[in-house]
C-alpha cells in the first residue's frame, strides 16, 4: 500500500514511522520534511499529502507536526479526507473503527519512537472498513456534498 508521510519539520521520530511503514511492505510517498530535509509550512505540506490521499495516489497517509494539530485541521480540509490526531495505539485503533480514518496525525514533540510503533502496529493492524463506522463516514460524506454545493 501507498502511504503518505509528511512533516513541516525534520525529527527522528519521522524517519522511525517511515521505517515502520516499510517494514511491514508499505511503500511510503514522501511530503514535506520527509523528502526536503527542511522545515515547511505545515498547511501547505498538510494539503500535497492530504489531496495524495484523497486523489487515490496514496492510500493512506501518517501526518506529522509539533503537536499534530494543526496538520490534522489542515489535512481535515480537504474532501475525502478523515485525519485522526492519535496520542496512543487504542485511540488509533477506534479512529479507524469508528471514523474509518484514512490519516493518522502524530506529534514530533510528544511521540517517542516506541510510541510511535506501537501506534502504527494498532493503526495497520485495524481495518478502516468496520461496520460500526460506516453510518458516521454517511454522515461525513453529506456533509461534505452540503458544503461542495454552496
Amino acid at each position: 500500500m501507498r502511504i503518505a508521510v509528511c512533516s513541516d519539520e525534520p525529527y527522528p521520530v519521522n524517519q522511525t514511522a517511515i521505517a515502520e511503514l516499510e517494514r511491514r511492505g508499505h511503500e511510503v510517498v514522501r511530503f514535506g520534511s520527509p523528502a526536503s530535509g527542511q522545515e515547511e509550512a505545515w498547511p501547505e505540506v498538510a494539503r500535497q499529502a492530504a489531496e495524495a490521499v484523497a486523489r487515490g495516489d496514496c492510500a493512506e497517509g501518517v501526518f506529522f507536526c509539533w503537536t499534530g494539530t494543526g496538520i490534522s485541521i489542515a489535512a481535515n480540509k480537504v474532501p475525502g479526507v478523515r485525519a485522526a490526531l492519535c496520542v496512543d495505539p487504542e485511540t488509533a485503533r477506534g479512529a479507524r473503527i469508528w471514523n474509518h480514518a484514512n490519516v493518522l496525525c502524530l506529534s514530533n514533540r510528544l511521540t517517542s519512537d516506541d510510541r510511535c510503533r506501537e501506534i502504527l502496529a494498532a493503526w495497520c493492524e485495524t481495518p478502516p472498513d468496520d461496520p460500526r463506522g460506516a453510518r458516521g463516514v454517511e454522515l461525513l460524506g453529506q456533509i461534505e456534498q452540503a458544503y461542495r454545493r454552496r
